[in-house]
């Protein structure tokens, strides 16, 4: 389980580092690795991991109308050890999601391993939304909390562990060199100068969102956080 320090940030939730929440996300898939016969390698199985490993129940299920929340992506019932998904996310009907929908059981996840800890359930809520009580957390597209943009970065760092798109990446690009976006396709749209770049960095790396089973954006995130995909090219005149 994840060890936070005492600082608390405005949710409640505890303070973590970038690092700790990767080496959480590492540990997970070395624990399914162990339990099953698995080399980690990509897509990352989480559904698998959530329904055998961590025995946790998950499902699609109409959150809109549930919970009264109109952009919601999905929630998690710590007390009922349950994850749902919102049916609009549902890649047997809308297969352009899978990434989505993945990304969202990986969220929740992330929620499991970083947080539930740190919650206390409210009693007093135990009749409401069909006798499980109000979930843990309810993970919306428009609200970013802090605890959120850490189950986030948990998901990108389960879907996309670092070493296997270390590897991916080096199969796809013939070495390890990172891109910068102005060695990208142009793209002329007319909206703003870092959507454009985010649209030609997107495009660019749907072949390997396309082999780890993510979406675009989610690929286009993980590959600038380790910097394969650069905003600017490294000024290498001295």
């Amino acid at each position: 389980m994840a060890r936070g320090r005492s600082t608390l940030l405005r949710d409640g939730m505890p303070f973590l580092h970038e690092k700790q929440i990767e080496r959480e996300a590492q540990l997970l898939l070395e624990e399914y690795a162990q339990s099953h016969p698995w080399q980690i390698s990509a897509p990352i199985p989480v559904d698998e991991i959530i329904e055998l490993h961590l025995k946790l129940a998950f499902g699609i299920e109409d959150l809109q109308a549930l919970l009264g929340v109109d952009d919601v992506l999905g929630a998690i019932w710590f007390n009922t050890k349950e994850i749902r998904v919102d049916i609009r996310l549902d890649p047997t009907n809308n297969p352009h999601l899978l990434g989505r929908y993945r990304f969202t059981l990986a969220h929740e996840t992330g929620h499991w391993r970083l947080h539930r800890q740190h919650y206390v359930d409210d009693p007093n809520q135990g009749k409401l939304f069909d006798g499980r009580g109000r979930p843990a957390f309810i993970c919306r597209s428009s609200m970013k909390p802090p605890a959120e943009k850490q189950a986030d970065m948990f998901a990108g760092c389960l879907l996309m562990p670092r070493e296997v798109l270390r590897a991916a990446w080096q199969e796809w690009r013939g070495n390890l060199d990172p891109v910068a976006v102005q060695q990208l396709p142009a793209v002329t749209l007319h909206a703003e100068a870092k959507r454009n770049e985010n649209i030609s960095m997107e495009r660019f790396c749907r072949p390997i969102a396309d082999q780890f089973q993510v979406s675009a954006e989610a690929m286009r995130i993980r590959l600038e956080k380790l910097e394969f995909l650069l905003r600017e090219m490294p000024n290498t005149l001295f």
